[in-house]
Parts: C-alpha cells; structure tokens; sequence
C-alpha cells in the first residue's frame, strides 16, 4: 500500500524518532514494504519512518533505481532498523540532495565519505559494519530523519535564505509533487 509522504512543516519530520522493538511492533513487515512501495511510486532512493509519519528509528533504502549508472548497487534493497552511526571519516564529499519530503528542493550538502554504522536488518539480523560511496550518504540522509534533522539543516545561512520562501510556501501547502502527499493545506 503506498502511504503518503509527510511534507515540509509536519511536526513528525522534526520530532527525534523512537527505538523498536523488533519482536513487539506489530506490522513492521508490512510496514516495511509498504515503505518500499511508497518509494518506488515517489522514485526515491530512500525513504525514513518519519516520512510516512512514524516516529519511529526505520528507514529502507533501494539503490537498484540508479543501477544503470552505479551497476553495485543492482538489486540494493534494505531495511534499517534502529540504525545508529559509531563513527564517521574525516574524509567529506560534497553532493546533491533531494528529499521526497521537500519536493522541488535540491542543494548540495557536505558529509563524511566512510561511516562505522550498527543496525538490525529486515530479517532481524543485526549488522556492524562500515559503509562508503553513495550508500553512506543515502544511510546519513536517511539517518537525519529519524533525528529530527532534513537536509536543508545542513546548508549555510545563505543557501537557506535563497530557499526560505520555497519553504514557507511548502508550510503553506504550495508545492508540487507527483506522489501522494500529507501537508498543511
């Protein structure tokens, strides 16, 4: 079922997300692929829990959707539940985002290139691992989300104001996308 997408100015995106408990919380497969689901239909790389309005610490993450141009990531579709980052690289790229729940917005944003990363799989399997490339920065998007934080926290104080009005009009419910959508209308 393709759950709508929670946009820009719904308290949810802002809230700092709480842990599951993977044997408790009832319907988390289910909720897991309607997440995937719900990103084919937006075309996202990644979508979080807030973004669907759980504040809760999941996200999943598909990366087969831009396999033609990084061939690695072909078949890329995972879970990640109650994730937590250990420790991350001095290394920094820079490179555009986008944010299903800031549509229309796209910036360039710094992160660490190599992440120690902890978290339980869809399968309930638990993972500690490092990750670097296109994955780290979608997992540290991603992984924003459930603090709370989108990637526009992440821009300097001139970059925002180039994009302040865009987003007070999302507030407003002034905005397009081509997925099903919850604001302030």
């Amino acid at each position: 079922m393709v759950l709508p997408m929670y946009i820009f100015g719904q308290p949810v995106l802002r809230k700092v997300a709480e842990e599951i408990d993977v044997n408790n919380y009832e319907g988390l497969q289910e909720l897991i692929q309607n997440m995937y689901e719900t990103n084919k239909k937006a075309e996202g790389v990644g979508l979080a829990g807030p973004q669907v309005g759980k504040s809760i610490r999941l996200f999943i993450v598909d990366l087969d959707v831009i396999s033609d141009d990084m061939p690695e990531y072909k078949g890329f579709l995972h879970a990640f539940i109650n994730p937590e980052i250990l420790e991350s690289s001095e290394e920094t790229s820079s490179y555009e985002e986008g944010c299903l729940s800031v549509p229309g917005i796209h910036e360039s944003v710094k992160r660490p290139v190599k992440i120690h990363v902890k978290y339980t799989d869809e399968n309930l399997k638990e993972h500690d691992e490092w990750i670097d490339g296109f994955l780290a920065r979608v997992f540290q998007h991603e992984y924003d989300h459930l603090d709370g934080k989108l990637f526009v926290d992440h821009l300097s104080t001139f970059r925002k104001q180039l994009i302040k009005s865009k987003l007070v009009n999302m507030t407003k419910g002034k905005f397009s996308a081509s997925y099903k959508c919850k604001a302030n209308r």
